[in-house]
């Protein structure tokens, strides 16, 4: 059985303390104390990536079929505890415990899915018989250093995780310090399914950590998180070509609602989209553009209305809320100042959203109307803060949406099957959805965007092409002459 929390790093099939500073987690919404450890040293990060090196000829030679046994042990071990494995990421992040189960399905999902995507996109196969036959093979990396983030802290790592492994590479994983302990129960759950010594390694600890662990000698880094974070990644790793990057980052993501008749159901998606998760998916919809006129006031009549009903409340109250408290006290605080600096630029409140006392992380939704706000910035605020743009006609609507530099997700609300066309053909996003929440995502389909979201290796379905290089051959069983002679010799 997985334990409940264990806060010791795990290297070459050992848990032991790491060697650096305390660090601890603090609860978003009592301020108590969740989790204590010790950070990873830069030793430590070498020992861990050496024991994924020692590890990775053995793992990368087994049939593939062998690698997928342990992976659906681990699938087993993850349905077995996935009560536990929510219960605790709640506790860590504050994300309400109905939330939090469908994160741990979705953990236990992902190993049957990387199944399908590694067999169908980086299998093997033959592209011509005959005397020669062609043969395309993937080969892993190596050693993948993964690095996880705090709003969905097992399943977006595990998405990285499991196709690495199916591939044949061995992990070094540092989850994201503000919610270390799911990422233990994951390596605990590879333990007990018998993922061989150095296979997988667990480090815990902050930035520190982590830029160890990005110039140590592994073959790739993959990280979800923040652009800022993403971008000083790419720079660092701008003279290794040889180390593959596959970074999934966020966005200012727009939601545009035109010509609906069910205001009321436009209006729920528009909440689901900005408030889910307490705004801090990567998906949310940042930015709402709506008709200018009466369309436009119905339909913020009807959104507000509706963000008047969100519950804001603990992880395990009961009846369950909408959400929770934001990651930390320090997000809250920064939310607060950047919802002010909106009405600096002109902003008008339309919802104010309202900061819990400490040391709570509560930050309850807020809406405003940037209409008339001047140089208003495009940044990625993550957390529930909803920003309103109202424009004359659709294709000033579209304008509005792709005036980003990101370009994660993008979503329609609209009756009229040639607005969607339009919308579709124009926007600029890897994840463009129709009368859904942005939010909304298929686990069969590729998770990514362009711009500032990402570097072109979107995450999900196409895990599987950034966790293994092909190899084409051409092939024949005889060495023989060419039937001619070759022209230019004797």
């Amino acid at each position: 059985m997985v334990s409940d929390m264990k806060s010791e790093i795990f290297i070459d099939g050992v848990w032991r303390p790491g060697r650096g500073e305390p660090f601890h987690t603090r609860s978003p919404v009592s301020g108590e104390e969740t989790f204590s450890a010790n950070a990873a040293t830069l030793e430590d990060v070498e020992s861990a990536v050496l024991a994924a090196r020692r590890a990775q000829p053995d793992w990368g030679r087994r049939p593939v079929s062998e690698r997928i046994d342990i992976l659906e042990k681990y699938r087993d071990i993850i349905l077995r505890d996935a009560e536990k494995l929510a219960r605790l990421i709640s506790r860590q992040t504050g994300k309400p415990l109905w939330e939090t189960k469908t994160e741990a399905a979705a953990v236990a999902g992902k190993i049957d899915i990387s199944v399908r995507a590694h067999n169908e996109r980086t299998g093997d196969k033959t592209l011509s018989a005959g005397e020669t036959n062609s043969r395309l093979r993937h080969r892993p990396h190596g050693v993948l250093a993964v690095l996880g983030p705090f709003n969905f802290p097992a399943h977006l790592p595990n998405g990285h995780i499991v196709p690495a492994l199916i591939a044949g590479n061995t992990v070094v994983f540092k989850p994201s310090e503000l919610a270390p302990a799911p990422g233990a129960f994951l390596a605990e759950a590879l333990e007990e399914a018998g993922a061989p010594p150095g296979v997988f390694n667990l480090l815990q600890g902050g930035r520190e950590t982590g830029e160890a662990l990005v110039n140590a000698d592994v073959n790739g880094l993959l990280f979800t998180g923040g652009q800022r974070t993403g971008a000083a990644l790419a720079r660092q790793l701008a003279d290794r070509p040889d180390k593959i990057l596959a970074l999934e980052l966020g966005g200012n993501n727009p939601l545009v609602w035109w010509d609906t008749d069910d205001r009321l159901a436009a209006a729920y998606a528009v909440v689901q989209s900005a408030f889910l998760t307490a705004g801090q998916r990567c998906t949310c919809a940042r930015r709402l553009i709506v008709p200018e006129g009466a369309d436009g006031d119905a339909a913020i009549a009807a959104l507000l209305d509706m963000t008047a009903r969100v519950i804001v409340a603990d992880p395990f109250a009961d009846p369950q809320p909408f959400m929770g408290p934001v990651i930390s006290r320090d997000a809250a605080e920064r939310l607060d100042r950047e919802f002010a600096s909106l009405i600096g630029f002109g902003g008008k409140v339309l919802h104010q959203p309202t900061l819990g006392a400490a040391p709570s992380a509560f930050f309850s939704p807020g809406v405003i109307d940037m209409t008339k706000a001047d140089d208003a910035p495009d940044e990625e605020l993550f957390g529930p803060i909803l920003q309103i743009y109202r424009e004359p006609n659709f294709d000033a609507a579209i304008a509005r949406a792709n005036a980003t530099r990101f370009g994660l997700s993008a979503g329609l609300l609209s009756d009229d099957p040639q607005h969607w066309d339009e919308f579709r053909a124009h926007i600029r996003a890897g994840i463009v959805n129709w009368n859904r929440q942005t939010t909304g995502a298929s686990s069969a389909a590729p998770f990514g965007g362009v711009g500032l979201s990402g570097n072109h290796r979107p995450s999900a379905y196409y895990a599987a092409d950034y966790c293994a290089y092909p190899v084409a051959s051409m092939e024949s069983e005889t060495l023989s002459p060419p039937p001619d002679q070759p022209v230019g010799l004797l």
